[in-house]
């Protein structure tokens, strides 16, 4: 495991080459977001997938999250309505995290319902890693499954040591409260998470 430290405002274009030639090797990287560190992996490989899966000792049975680069990357992992565009233009780049129809493109390991939740967060780091590499990227934070999640990249490599092949240190996350979830079901705006951002702003984004 390498640890690799850059500037969280503007990321050094290196740091984030060495991570995506990880994550296209089928490899874990561990990186900061605008709430705590997550796991990247390719979203569209079942081995990375399942890796991830057995890294954290997460159960097969539930989805992953992923985190774009923009509206458009996400678009290109799931199927999105009208309502859930103007989620996206009120609170991204931002703690929304909106489920949608997964993309064939999207490894169904992610999506065990037929469905994934992804966001744009404000964090220059995380963005700039799905834009780099072209792809939206897995979300899961950097612990094992019941343990803290990790606020540090040191934190990170501690919580899971050699199975992450790369942690990228861009300081501490900021922590809080986690993404707000959402979903349309049936035509009808569906809260699955309470969290950062607060459901009645939600409801009001969309009346």
């Amino acid at each position: 495991m390498r640890i690799e430290r850059l500037d969280p405002m503007r990321p050094d274009l290196r740091v984030v080459e060495e991570a995506v030639d990880v994550l296209r090797r089928g490899g874990v990287v561990a990186y900061p977001t605008d709430t705590l560190y997550g796991l990247a992996v390719d979203p569209t490989s079942d081995a990375a997938v399942r890796g991830l899966f057995s890294l954290k000792g997460r159960d097969a049975a539930a989805a992953i999250a992923l985190i774009a680069a923009d509206q458009a990357q996400a678009e290109h992992a799931g199927s999105f309505g009208a309502t859930e565009r103007r989620l996206a233009a009120a609170f991204w780049p931002g703690p929304l995290t909106i489920v949608v129809p997964a993309a064939p493109a999207m490894s169904s390991l992610l999506a065990p319902r037929g469905t994934l939740g992804v966001r744009v967060p404000a964090n220059h780091v995380a963005r700039a890693l799905a834009l780099r590499f072209g792809e939206c990227i897995t979300a899961t934070s950097a612990n094992a499954s019941g343990a803290a999640p990790p606020a540090t990249a040191q934190d990170a490599a501690r919580s899971l040591g050699s199975g992450i092949d790369l942690v990228v240190d861009g300081g501490p996350a900021p922590g809080g409260p986690p993404s707000t979830i959402v979903e349309v079901v049936d035509g009808r705006l569906t809260l699955r998470r309470a969290g950062a951002i607060a459901w009645d702003r939600v409801l009001e984004s969309v009346e």
